[in-house]
């Protein structure tokens, strides 16, 4: 059995990897995005003091950051949009600079907060990007407040956290860490915020239980994203968009959970794509048969 210094070696490299992949063209001269006192605010909502950043004009662009991230970690996509949209960025709930609450984080209080957010910006309906855990948020977001989103893109989202969903070696380091969180609450260790991260694994290890009746529900369209060597099995990033009314479906070749750090230019490219324009889904059918879409 693994040691618990080697799991906690692993999952700190794993939460970390994002920020340390990030590309060279996020510079010392770019703004310190999540740490930006220029921009920078808090909200009080529903029990605590959200951050949160906000940058450019035009339409507004919803970035959500993955468990155990920060505004940090979505530099790379902050800088590519901001051009092009208003780009609003927070740290979720036990994450960041924000705060946390004694009550266990669900993806619906999470996404209860990204709402009034949105609405405390009065913000029309907003186009969503959601990466890992931020991607589960997204979702439900455009389930439970289908009028607060325009539309969407989730790069990693799951709706179960079991082996059906999750490749078992992720599930089995789930496991492991949540024992470890555990041992050193009880050890009162403070070298980390580990309630904040028993919070966080509960996500990984409970959540998300979103029904496929409950996704096809979501009317906006969606642009699902993975790596073909993600964290997320293949056939269930498929099986989210097969449910989906309304979807495109992207795994990246030769890529990971962690494409908008290792590969931007690749992830945000595709991003941009779905997001300008109005939504179309082409079938070859109607190459071949023409508008009917039927044989003659």
């Amino acid at each position: 059995m693994r040691s618990a210094q080697r799991v906690f070696n692993v999952a700190i490299l794993i939460f970390a990897v994002a920020a340390l992949l990030l590309p060279t063209t996020v510079t010392a001269a770019s703004p310190e995005y999540g740490n930006n006192a220029e921009v920078g605010e808090y909200l009080s909502i529903n029990g605590i003091e959200m951050y949160y950043e906000t940058y450019g004009d035009g339409e507004p662009l919803v970035l959500i950051h993955g468990s155990g991230q920060s505004i940090a970690d979505m530099s790379a996509q902050i800088s590519h949009f901001a051009p092009r949209y208003q780009i609003i960025v927070a740290d979720s709930r036990a994450h960041g600079k924000s705060g946390m609450t004694e009550e266990q984080m669900t993806y619906k209080i999470m996404a209860a907060d990204w709402v009034a957010l949105i609405k405390h910006l009065q913000l029309p309906p907003v186009r969503l990007v959601g990466w890992s855990d931020g991607g589960n948020i997204s979702l439900e977001i455009a389930r439970t407040y289908p009028d607060s989103v325009d539309r969407l893109a989730v790069m990693g989202a799951n709706l179960s956290p079991d082996r059906s969903a999750v490749h078992g070696w992720a599930v089995d380091w789930v496991t492991d860490f949540s024992q470890e969180i555990d041992r050193q609450i009880a050890a009162g260790n403070t070298d980390q915020n580990w309630v904040a991260l028993k919070q966080q694994f509960y996500l990984l290890r409970e959540l998300p239980d979103m029904s496929l009746a409950e996704l096809a529900s979501i009317k906006a369209p969606v642009l699902v994203m993975a790596g073909d060597k993600d964290i997320i099995r293949e056939e269930h990033t498929v099986l989210i968009y097969q449910t989906l009314t309304k979807a495109h479906l992207a795994i990246f070749p030769g890529e990971t959970h962690f494409t908008p750090a290792t590969d931007p230019g690749l992830f945000n490219a595709t991003v941009e794509r779905f997001m300008g324009g109005t939504y179309h889904r082409p079938e070859s059918k109607t190459f071949i048969f023409g508008d009917s879409g039927e044989s003659h």
